[in-house]
């Protein structure tokens, strides 16, 4: 008998120029899908000050750090919480490398080298560990909660016992 890996949740942002961009927000979203995730929470939300600079918190000291901030609170931004097996190491390989012009020569294909603009405005974030994604949903969707996803939303993801709603993204069938 093989053993089922569980879902593996990441956060995935998609930044202020990219929403901005009904173009790139929809080929960003049809990627996703594309390739097996779930989008578990979306949240639209334009981030506070206060939000972005503990989100960021570990690039103070660098050079690029106000520019970020002041980016990051420019304007709308999208949150979803994406699951499926790897879904770390999948979302991060999508994405590909933070420095876009390197991205679009090593990594033509995907989303930075098609979407992002510079190295800040690089289209999108992504966790880079269970430890990353667990603090970044606290801060950008503190209402998630990770017991509950673990015990009762996991189960039923991996089932197919999800459907689509219009108002949520989705509904977890109960009964189905």
């Amino acid at each position: 008998m093989t053993s089922v890996k569980p879902l593996q949740l990441t956060l995935a942002i998609m930044k202020p120029h990219v929403v901005s961009c009904p173009f790139s927000l929809h080929d960003i979203r049809r990627t996703i899908l594309d390739n097996g995730f779930y989008v578990v929470r979306s949240k639209r939300q334009t981030i506070k000050l206060e939000q972005a600079e503990q989100f960021y918190s570990e690039h103070k000291a660098k050079f690029f750090y106000n520019r970020l901030i002041t980016f990051m609170t420019s304007g709308p931004s999208e949150a979803y919480i994406l699951a499926r097996e790897d879904a770390i190491s999948v979302w991060r390989h999508l994405m590909g490398p933070t420095k876009v012009f390197r991205c679009q020569l090593s990594n033509p294909d995907s989303i930075r080298a098609k979407h992002g603009l510079t190295d800040t405005r690089n289209a999108t974030h992504g966790s880079d560990s269970d430890e990353s994604v667990r603090q970044e949903i606290s801060i950008i969707v503190p209402q998630f909660c990770f017991e509950h996803w673990k015990q009762t939303e996991e189960p039923m993801f991996r089932n197919g016992k999800v459907q689509f709603n219009d108002q949520q993204f989705i509904h977890l069938a109960h009964n189905s």
